[in-house]
């Protein structure tokens, strides 16, 4: 007879540990713990993301409009903005809990990832050994990939100048002979961007033909290069990350009128502006980069390519710094056991990542089939795939609302990204084929 109570008496027992384990957990808030060195006030923080968001991204509007017609365009570039930042958002939610759950201040994406496969349904355990460096992987890729666009929009931006004043060159040779000289311009290169969108709007506005001229709709099969390129100019899921874990207060980052909210609209609407407008005026001849259909003899238009080429290349140093810091710094630094080596080695790979990324800029110098290859193949799987997956794990404990709605939203985005991605990576690839051919 006193074993039923014995029985009652520890299953109390247990679920009061669980009911304190569950409060304790609740207790902990990962952004009180939370150790920055120079964290950002709201307003700095707010500057950070409109410049880490406008960038090669937007001047490559024009060109996606023209892959999809300007209504095609603007309603298309609008719902992957939408998906883009909802995306963000339940990444951002879903990394916050699972460092409440880890009572840790801050979790990478990656170890986000491996946790959250870790505890979500036992379907994902299988590729648990890889999480963390496909995740690392598919970063260090991007960024990569990001500094070979880089080196391709510098480097038409000065064979344009060039080509005005000299002997016309092929774009490869101004990839090699022409970057070094733009570092000497760095003083100046926070205000060149600003400038330089002032002079592309007036450009673009100055004598405007009629809108019959334009497409509103395009044929299915360009709507993959569009796919891809909106995508890259939208997503910048390493940089926001990276913006987020040093705010004084982030938790403003994802309130409803918070830094991403907000920002996104803004950066949104200027994407949008510049794709219709810049597609209105220049149409199916619109160039990788909208610098490139700017009139090549006028000097002011010359002036600022070359503002951007700085500002590029400024920001070059920064993507290589991402992708050479996960592959030394996550990878190899702990393979080289001799001290006296660590940095002649680190060095040595450093160096290897930016001549990878001048060789495959070199191999196809396309802008645009670059900004789609990265923005369909790397940016589908990060800033969309990857996020949803994380939420159906993170919610595996708790619960998928009614009608497990949370679980068919998320497995609707998973298909939305895999399918963009590979139907963006498939037509990029086949052009990048026939560009290839055509500079062989």
């Amino acid at each position: 007879m006193d074993l039923p109570a014995v029985k009652q008496s520890t299953t109390a027992s247990d679920k009061s540990k669980k009911i304190a384990q569950s409060v304790v957990t609740d207790d902990y808030d990962p952004y009180e713990h939370r150790q920055v060195k120079h964290p950002t006030n709201n307003w700095q923080t707010f500057a950070h993301f409109l410049k880490a968001s406008i960038g090669t991204g937007v001047l490559a509007m024009p060109a996606a409009f023209a892959n999809a017609g300007y209504v095609n365009g603007l309603i298309l570039t609008i719902i992957i903005g939408i998906i883009a930042v909802h995306s963000l958002h339940i990444l951002i939610e879903c990394m916050y809990e699972l460092c409440k759950r880890k009572r840790v201040p801050y979790l990478t994406f990656s170890e986000a990832m491996t946790i959250g496969f870790q505890e979500g349904p036992p379907i994902f355990k299988c590729i648990l050994p890889i999480a963390k460096p496909f995740v690392d992987g598919f970063l260090a890729f991007y960024h990569f990939g990001t500094c070979c666009v880089y080196v391709v929009f510098i480097a038409e931006s000065i064979k344009q100048i060039i080509d005005e004043y000299s002997v016309v060159l092929d774009v490869r040779l101004h990839i090699i002979r022409n970057l070094q000289i733009l570092a000497t311009f760095s003083s100046v290169a926070n205000l060149l961007l600003f400038v330089g969108f002032g002079v592309i709007l007036y450009y673009v506005f100055d004598d405007l033909p009629a809108i019959q001229e334009r497409k509103p709709f395009e044929t299915l099969n360009k709507l993959p290069i569009f796919f891809g390129t909106v995508l890259f100019a939208l997503e910048a899921i390493g940089v926001i990350l990276a913006i987020e874990e040093n705010m004084e207060k982030p938790k403003a980052f994802v309130r409803p009128c918070g830094t991403l909210n907000v920002g996104m609209l803004i950066v949104l609407g200027l994407y949008i502006a510049m794709g219709f407008f810049g597609y209105w005026k220049y149409g199916d001849k619109a160039l990788g980069s909208i610098t490139l259909n700017l009139p090549q003899k006028a000097i002011l238009a010359q002036v600022i390519k070359i503002f951007f080429a700085i500002t590029i290349w400024i920001s070059y140093a920064l993507q290589g710094y991402v992708t050479a810091n996960i592959v030394w710094n996550k990878y190899l630094a702990k393979r080289v056991k001799d001290n006296g080596k660590h940095v002649l080695f680190e060095l040595l790979v450093r160096c290897a990542i930016v001549l990878l990324t001048f060789a495959f800029a070199i191999a196809l110098p396309d802008l645009s089939l670059f900004l789609s290859l990265v923005g369909a193949f790397c940016l589908s799987i990060l800033g969309l795939i990857f996020p949803a997956l994380l939420q159906i794990c993170v919610q595996y404990r708790t619960g998928y609302g009614r009608w497990k709605f949370r679980l068919t939203k998320n497995l609707l985005l998973v298909t939305f990204g895999a399918v963009g991605g590979i139907m963006g990576t498939y037509v990029s690839i086949m052009e990048i084929v026939r560009a290839y051919t055509k500079y062989s």
